[in-house]
């Protein structure tokens, strides 16, 4: 993948999406109209439960000693990825290509909890917004590669506005990795510094400037041009699909945190924004404020990922709307 300064690469998207007060009645404030199909990539949630005790009684203010007790004791705590059509069955509620996760999980959250529960013990955790797991962006770009017939060239669009990607001015590090630590050996002494001065301080730094504050990617690509849609600016990068469809793509990921890495974190890169081949057959849209990942094209490929058992994915009508209150089925 190499960065480009060619954002006019993209100006036939732009042709294609709604903006203005269009902009949110549709999906297509930010997945382009006029593909044969559209299927619908459902992010996937995660639950746990404690191996074989229940979890402590709700609310926790009225539970503390319980809710101590259980945290002492250190249960086995079972995790896993759940699916949406899981989740409705253990609520009760329905399935379908314009579920919202909300309603899909109806109203059993309480104030001040973490999650809903469910009858058998799960605890459900929100899917991601803007972020397709990186093994499914690789069974995704597997089947991306059939349908094109310029698998190798293309466009890969990352939205500027995820935390620390691209330098920027402000008053401290564009990113700071929060860390707690026991450490009183030098090194976690400066350590401990460097934090203590990454926030800005209001009082003394009144007069103070803004300056440039480097981001993951260097600082030619944070203030080169940007592919700009209605209400989201990209860095765009020169890349086929096929690099994607390798297991290993977040390690060849120009956006790859490689910080991160130094402090223990295993390798990660946030989920390409917008991809699309050069014979533009389809274009992949994971939009930061969604929980799915929308892919348009033909219908052979939608009808691909739909019946990929590693995906839960379902067609969608062009012109649907995906809004928090788009769900009619389960209100």
């Amino acid at each position: 993948m190499e960065w480009t300064a060619d954002v006019a690469a993209g100006d036939w998207l732009k042709e294609r999406l709604d903006a203005g007060p269009a902009w949110t009645r549709t999906m297509h404030g930010v997945v382009p109209r006029g593909f044969p199909a559209y299927a619908r990539i459902f992010h996937p949630a995660t639950r746990d439960r404690p191996v074989g005790v229940p979890w402590p009684a709700l609310p926790y203010a009225a539970h503390a000693r319980e809710w101590d007790a259980f945290q002492e004791s250190r249960p086995e705590i079972d995790e896993e990825r759940v699916t949406w059509a899981d989740t409705a069955h253990a609520f009760g509620t329905t399935m379908h290509a314009r579920a919202q996760w909300h309603r899909i999980v109806g109203p059993r959250l309480v104030d001040g909890e973490d999650g809903p529960r469910d009858a058998a013990g799960w605890r459900y955790s929100d899917p991601q917004p803007g972020q397709l797991e990186p093994d499914l962006v690789s069974v995704v770009a597997r089947t991306l590669t059939a349908h094109t017939t310029t698998p190798d060239d293309g466009f890969i669009a990352l939205w500027e506005g995820w935390g620390g990607v691209v330098g920027a001015m402000g008053y401290g590090p564009s990113r700071v990795l929060a860390t707690a630590t026991d450490d009183s050996s030098e090194a976690g002494a400066r350590h401990q510094e460097f934090l203590a001065h990454a926030a800005r301080d209001s009082f003394n730094d009144v007069f103070r400037k803004p300056s440039w504050q480097p981001g993951v990617l260097s600082d030619e690509i944070s203030r080169g041009p940007r592919l700009s849609l209605p209400n989201r600016d990209h860095v765009l990068f020169r890349a086929g699909v096929s690099e994607l469809a390798r297991s290993e793509w977040v390690l060849t990921a120009p956006w790859r945190d490689t910080e991160l890495e130094r402090h223990g974190f295993a390798p990660t890169a946030e989920s390409p924004s917008l991809v699309w081949p050069v014979d533009r057959a389809w274009v992949l849209v994971t939009e930061v404020d969604y929980d799915s990942t929308i892919v348009a094209g033909s219908q052979d490929l939608s009808r691909a990922l739909c019946a990929d058992p590693r995906l839960e994915a379902l067609p969608i009508d062009e012109g649907a709307d995906l809004t928090s209150d788009a769900d009619g089925v389960n209100r």
